[in-house]
């Protein structure tokens, strides 16, 4: 076997002794359905998803020390990073912004053996988690509790708002009042009557008006 892989241009060989093999160096998707072990000892069934691709530099290896079915390699190492990884974190972290984490974990632990070999492991992707039916309803019940806890907060806030601005309106239609009364001099009490009686005088209706000098008491017939 050659030691130099070709990636373009016409090839030349002897086809009574020699043949060619065609692989791609693109990104493949390899998908898995995998149960994953969790810390506390549950099962966890994920769809998986792994982007690789080879290293054009090290296709003739890869083909002498695999072959071309390479792909059962990656699934038997993923298994292996995947369980060693998973054991580390519990179910609900599978289901949770955790996942990432898990993710980067386990890509990195393939890369280990992986990349010496000339299989480039691009992403490791849990694209479902289907958590035990017991954990999955008390993840949720825990999800619910928390969002009313958060909606309760919200109300409260706008209760508090409220009440603060009703104290706001109250303490200025207080002062307002108080700054009111403390301008009512006597000499302007006297004043607002004398206009008071000007304009009832002004008035063409018939009336009756009544005072004691200060403050008139209007009657209309």
């Amino acid at each position: 076997m050659s030691k130099k892989a070709s990636t373009e241009g016409v090839i030349f060989y002897n086809p009574f002794i020699s043949k060619v093999i065609v692989t791609s160096i693109q990104t493949k998707n390899l998908e898995l359905s995998i149960s994953l072990p969790s810390k506390e000892g549950l099962s966890v069934t994920s769809q998986i998803s792994i982007l690789y691709r080879l290293d054009k530099t090290m296709v003739q290896k890869v083909i002498s020390t695999y072959g071309l079915r390479y792909e059962s390699i990656i699934s038997s190492i993923f298994r292996s990073a995947s369980s060693d990884v998973c054991a580390q974190f519990y179910a609900k972290d599978m289901h949770s912004g955790m996942r990432s984490k898990i993710e980067q974990s386990i890509k990195e632990k393939m890369g280990t053996i992986l990349t010496s070999q000339g299989i480039i492991i691009e992403s490791v992707l849990m694209k479902s988690i289907q958590l035990p039916p017991g954990l999955a309803t008390s993840i949720e019940q825990r999800l619910q509790a928390e969002q009313d806890a958060m909606r309760m907060d919200f109300m409260k806030q706008q209760a508090e708002r409220q009440a603060e601005i009703k104290i706001i309106e109250a303490k200025g239609e207080r002062d307002a009042q108080k700054i009111q009364s403390e301008g009512l001099t006597p000499e302007i009490i006297k004043l607002k009557s004398i206009e008071a009686f000007k304009l009832l005088s002004d008035s063409p209706n018939s009336k009756v008006i009544i005072t004691n000098g200060t403050a008139p008491f209007l009657i209309t017939p």
